[in-house]
């Protein structure tokens, strides 16, 4: 690919990049042209074409090109993590501009009437390989132009989640890739089991696009009764294969995790989730022991003391084998401020409860302090509305 310009990124527009005559394609390079908008990407790249399919799941854990406006109802596999790069080339719209952003570059083509939004991961060369791909954008006579929308005005009483989440409730939950659109929450609100759901609202990890999640979203689902599970998907530990891990630096895994607190936090500011509100630091299955677990043990030490800072709680969703594990364990060892006030534990036993069998002790997290995951990756129908979920079950408090 060509290397792109600082200012191709940055720029409110591409015109001067759009209007410069192409280089010759290279071989392992095909050519994407959508209403006028021509980019040259990698050959391997899908392309999918959203208004053939607006179930398609607009996802950033593998590379491919998403041509038109996302579904509101996505059909996306329920816990998917990790985050590479790929391309949503939509029209320029205000509700696509309003869209929650996190981790991606977003540049609108007023020439076009479109709105061009770069998702990469932190593998190394990825950021290299966008801003490559955006230089190769131009625009030919087909093109409709657009004007960029301007920003909503603010209203007289700010858009705000109805209290602090997840708020105190005990009952069935579930969370899904791509928050729902507001239809199906209704739906499932009036014939599901459920009153709760996990979105995931910040995290370079987070892999399906979120084009549902807005401040009104959490305003109106939250005004209906619906408790959040607010989930933010980063660093993992060391031990895996995720491309952005923690370091085994203990120091460093500790700020890693503060920062992330402070940018889940702005997420959820921002989506008027409030001072209060539990956050979940999603926290994928390793292998405990060595600097494997030290690692994960300072991050969410950073993860908890930021959050306190800043008047949230802390929480940690991972599986009941090997991030609760290491959490159990610590407890006699972590100052009471730097323990997590919420521990979210994965353990697909199909039992709706929040009893941590051999893993948890019962003294632990035993003031309404627990959800358990006890089902992953099954899809539920209510009311003709179908969605893929994890199931849990939540026993939980404001304080």
């Amino acid at each position: 690919m060509r290397r792109a310009t600082v200012s191709a990124l940055a720029g409110v527009t591409l015109l001067a990049a759009l209007n410069a005559a192409p280089a010759a394609q290279a071989a392992d390079e095909r050519t994407v042209d959508y209403r006028g908008y021509e980019i040259d990407v990698p050959a391997d790249w899908p392309v999918f074409d959203l208004a053939q399919d607006p179930t398609t799941c607009v996802r950033f854990d593998r590379p491919a090109v998403y041509l038109g406006t996302p579904g509101e109802q996505q059909d996306c596999p329920s816990h998917l993590v990790g985050r590479t790069t790929g391309l949503v080339i939509e029209p320029l719209t205000a509700d696509a501009v309003r869209a929650t952003a996190d981790g991606t570059v977003r540049v609108p083509v007023p020439e076009a009437g479109l709105l061009v939004s770069a998702a990469h991961g932190p593998a190394a060369g990825e950021a290299e390989l966008v801003r490559d791909v955006l230089a190769t954008a131009r625009v030919t006579a087909d093109a409709e132009p657009a004007p960029v929308p301007a920003p909503a005005k603010d209203s007289a009483a700010p858009l705000a989640a109805a209290g602090p989440q997840p708020g105190t409730y005990t009952g069935r939950g579930f969370d899904a890739c791509a928050a729902p659109s507001l239809s199906a929450m209704n739906t499932w609100r009036d014939s599901s089991p459920y009153q709760a759901v996990g979105v995931y609202i910040s995290g370079g990890l987070r892999a399906c696009s979120q084009p549902n999640l807005t401040a009104s979203w959490v305003t109106n689902t939250t005004a209906d009764g619906w408790h959040l599970m607010p989930i933010d998907v980063g660093r993992q530990a060391p031990c895996t294969n995720y491309a952005s891990r923690m370091s085994t630096d203990p120091a460093t895994a500790r700020s890693q995790g503060s920062t992330a607190a402070a940018s889940a936090v702005t997420a959820a500011q921002n989506l008027g989730i409030p001072a209060g509100s539990a956050i979940y630091s999603d926290i994928e299955a390793y292998t405990r022991g060595g600097s494997c677990t030290t690692a994960v043990l300072n991050y969410v030490q950073g993860w908890t003391q930021a959050l306190h800072d800043r008047g949230y709680l802390s929480g940690v969703y991972s599986s009941a084998a090997s991030g609760i594990a290491d959490l159990v364990a610590a407890v006699p060892n972590t100052p009471a401020e730097l323990r997590v006030d919420h521990i979210w534990f994965a353990w697909w036993n199909n039992v709706a409860d929040t009893d941590g069998g051999s893993y948890i002790p019962d003294n632990y997290w035993n003031q309404r302090q627990r959800i358990h995951q006890f089902r992953g990756g099954a899809t539920e129908t209510y009311g003709g509305v179908s969605i893929n979920i994890d199931r849990n079950y939540l026993d939980v408090v404001t304080r």
